[in-house]
């Protein structure tokens, strides 16, 4: 044997390793009886609820989610697609949009003037508030008398004030999301652009009338509707007052933008068509003059708006208010009018004031609303309107 090893390495080939028998395989063990028994288990416990569990989705399926499939489906392919979804109005006025997102997205305005779509003009109705609505009952009287499709409403109050109108009120939930506003200062006007905002990301609103939580309507809604939507103005206050408290306010840092001769004074109770509203929330280059330049005391809601639309549009403006004003009494503020001065003369004497201009023709209509009226007037005001103001 040694002597073929031998050989083997003197040819140069490996030796072959010793050839060892395999090892015998261990027998496998079974699984113990108990472990048998819970894997069973589990395996017809899990059966039993997957059985259950046909059977109730089938059940569920028929009675509650198979009438409802075909709408949820229809409503998930077709409204992405449809032009109803895209002018739909927004089912909740809360927004978590800032006032630079919603005047960049209210400022859209179709180059097509005709609508491809049904659509019923509205009225804005805009009121900026402190807090509550102490004459809303009144309000509420006026709101019966017009349908609903014909009006919506938008309240702008501080935004520390929580409104507890009940679901039947049409002021309920029509608070939009606000920023405090101080009088004379320019939160005003972006208080009253924040309304404008809102009310245009609406598209079947047409006519936007600003009001107070102090006015109060003075023709029924069948009337103001038709004053409104008949008109070929828009009611904007606009004159040039040489004095102390109209040029006297202009900054000369204004210019070139705005010059002395454009300076403009008006009433900050307005109401403007859709057109003119979008250029209000759209401005970008009037803006910036009033807010560092018309300070107290230059009382911006009198001077802005006025005058930026007579600069931009000056054939479209009626050159007068809507609202009715005592200013008779002096001082920065006017008069106000609580229980004891209601009465139906006062409310005729307000109603045959003055005569004025509607579409190039003289008449004797001027105003839809009057202020400023305190809570206490809210009673007789409910007893006489029928009788004098027809609603």
């Amino acid at each position: 044997m040694q002597s073929r090893l031998m050989g083997s390495i003197e040819e140069g080939k490996a030796p072959s390793p010793p050839i060892r028998p395999s090892p015998t395989p261990a027998p496998a063990r079974p699984l113990p009886l108990r472990l048998v028994q819970v894997i069973l288990m589990c395996f017809v416990v899990g059966l039993g609820i997957s059985i259950i569990s046909m059977h109730a989705m089938k059940f569920l399926s028929m009675k509650y989610i198979a009438p409802i499939a075909p709408s949820i489906i229809q409503a998930c392919f077709q409204d992405a697609l449809s032009i109803e979804s895209l002018v739909r109005p927004p089912a909740e006025l809360s927004h978590s949009m800032n006032d630079t997102e919603l005047l960049w997205r209210a400022s859209f305005d179709p180059r097509m003037k005709e609508y491809p779509f049904k659509r019923v003009p509205k009225v804005a109705f805009m009121f900026l508030t402190k807090g509550p609505l102490p004459l809303a009952p009144f309000w509420e009287k006026f709101f019966e008398g017009g349908p609903s499709e014909h009006y919506s409403i938008y309240v702008h109050s501080h935004p520390a004030y929580v409104a507890n109108f009940t679901p039947s009120s049409v002021f309920y939930k029509r608070q939009i999301p606000s920023q405090p506003a101080e009088w004379g200062m320019m939160s005003m006007c972006e208080a009253e652009r924040r309304l404008l905002g809102n009310a245009l990301l609406d598209f079947s609103n047409e006519w936007f009338v600003l009001l107070s939580e102090a006015c109060i309507p003075l023709q029924n809604f069948t009337v103001v509707y038709y004053y409104l939507s008949r008109s070929n103005y828009s009611f904007m206050s606009s004159y040039d007052d040489p004095g102390p408290y109209g040029r006297g306010r202009y900054d000369g840092n204004m210019a070139p933008v705005v010059t002395l001769n454009q300076w403009r004074k008006g009433s900050q109770w307005f109401e403007v068509n859709r057109m003119l509203a979008i250029n209000i929330v759209g401005d970008i280059t009037y803006y910036p003059k009033f807010r560092d330049f018309c300070v107290p005391g230059c009382y911006v809601d009198e001077h802005y708006f006025p005058t930026m639309l007579t600069i931009q549009t000056p054939h479209l403006l009626a050159n007068r208010t809507l609202t009715w004003t005592d200013w008779s009494r002096g001082g920065a503020h006017p008069a106000t009018f609580g229980k004891q001065d209601i009465t139906e003369e006062f409310l005729k004497k307000i109603l045959e004031s003055e005569t004025c201009t509607y579409n190039d023709q003289q008449v004797s209509l001027c105003f839809l609303f009057a202020r400023k009226f305190a809570p206490s007037a809210l009673e007789p005001l409910l007893d006489l309107a029928p009788k004098v103001l027809g609603f």
